[in-house]
């Protein structure tokens, strides 16, 4: 009996000896609120708003040179990137053939004349026959018209005179204004064809020192934008240097490519040390809103939600406030949840936001104080980095 006692009392120190190695393993190995959350910071800073689109930059004025007439280039006076005034001689073609009709309507011309002045002398014959009766009068009014249609026929050859000596004048391009030369697209001994359509011939830009972006914002995002407004951007040949300009334009015409419609918008710029060229790729920002030292939360904090079971039955308990704030008059802030560490345990504290810039958001009205750590995502459940889930139904804002 007595060693019945012992050899209880030895089995219940083994098991007091168990649980309390295993109590002492469980306190040792408690996970952190870290491991099982992935936690940032709520902070103070800056944020703006913006709108991005691609676009060309394109000379204000950009003038396609061509001709009106067709044939052989003969010289060329201008190439890539010259300076040229408006006037000057860019071109010459061939003018043999101009000249050659020229000479012919020229003589055309005194032929004409010569039956001029041989249909009044004729009239004014008549004239003295019919005063004296010996011509009727029929003879007479055809001597008038021999006359007019003399007179006539010298207007017409004169007329075409004139075009000849036009179309010749056509045979030495000019350039309609002062600029740069961006393209030329003939060779000497070429043959420029205008019968269709005007040919160009050189591309002259009127003032490189004054520049502007075409590019296309899609309808959700053209209510934000005004004239007037500042637009910053950005080209790969600068990839360190920030450019501004000004929107000066909202074209009315929409496009509608695959039920997606956008309208161009036309940012002005100004180029005084030329280093922007025609052609290039602009990547066009531009800011609607900005708001300095305020309190700022990641996005992927409003986009959490617990996986935690109590958690979520007080999400559930909360609904009905929720609903009875959505009946109210909005003050033109958005709602919002995110989940406070506080005392090693998450809290719900209900926010309400303000802009976004793709990454984080203004709180504007909460009990959130900087510093403090929003979660994030569930580590448990949750191995993707914070705000790569763009894709469900809970996606950052598309603007920013």
């Amino acid at each position: 009996m007595k060693k019945l006692a012992t050899h209880l009392i030895n089995i219940a120190l083994i098991l007091a000896f168990l649980f309390g190695a295993y109590y002492v393993y469980q306190l040792s190995n408690k996970k952190k609120p870290e491991d099982l959350y992935r936690l940032q910071p709520v902070t103070i800073g800056d944020i703006e708003q913006n709108v991005t689109a691609n676009g060309t930059i394109k000379p204000v004025t950009l003038v396609n040179v061509g001709t009106q007439v067709s044939g052989r280039v003969k010289k060329i006076y201008a190439d890539y990137n010259d300076q040229v005034k408006k006037g000057q001689i860019l071109l010459e073609l061939e003018d043999e053939l101009f000249k050659a009709q020229i000479a012919q309507s020229m003589g055309n011309v005194k032929n004409n004349e010569a039956s001029v002045e041989l249909a009044k002398a004729n009239e004014t014959r008549m004239q003295n026959l019919f005063q004296q009766e010996y011509v009727s009068k029929q003879e007479l009014d055809q001597s008038i018209q021999a006359l007019k249609s003399a007179q006539a026929q010298l207007s017409t050859t004169k007329a075409q005179l004139k075009r000849d000596q036009t179309n010749f004048g056509y045979s030495i391009i000019k350039s309609p204004v002062s600029g740069v030369v961006v393209d030329r697209e003939v060779d000497v001994g070429q043959t420029v064809a205008a019968s269709l359509q005007t040919p160009t011939l050189f591309k002259v830009a009127q003032d490189l020192s004054k520049m502007q972006i075409d590019t296309s914002f899609a309808e959700a995002d053209i209510g934000r934008i005004q004239v007037g407004q500042t637009a910053k951007f950005n080209v790969d040949a600068f990839p360190n240097q920030s450019f501004e300009g000004v929107v000066k334009q909202i074209r009315l015409n929409p496009t509608n490519t695959a039920n997606v419609v956008t309208y161009n918008v036309v940012v002005s710029v100004d180029n005084p040390e030329q280093l922007l060229l025609p052609g290039m790729t602009a990547y066009v920002n531009i800011n609607f809103a900005k708001h300095d030292n305020v309190l700022l939360v990641p996005n992927a904090a409003l986009r959490y939600r617990p996986k935690n079971e109590e958690m979520k039955l007080a999400m559930k308990k909360d609904k009905k406030s929720d609903d009875n704030k959505a009946k109210t008059k909005s003050d033109g802030l958005g709602s919002g949840k995110v989940y406070v560490l506080r005392n090693n345990k998450p809290e719900m504290i209900r926010v309400k936001t303000s802009i976004t810039n793709g990454k984080y958001t203004e709180i504007v009205t909460s009990d959130i104080k900087p510093n403090e750590f929003v979660i994030t995502a569930d580590m448990a459940t949750d191995q993707k980095p914070a705000g790569s889930n763009a894709q469900g139904p809970n996606r950052p804002p598309r603007v920013f």
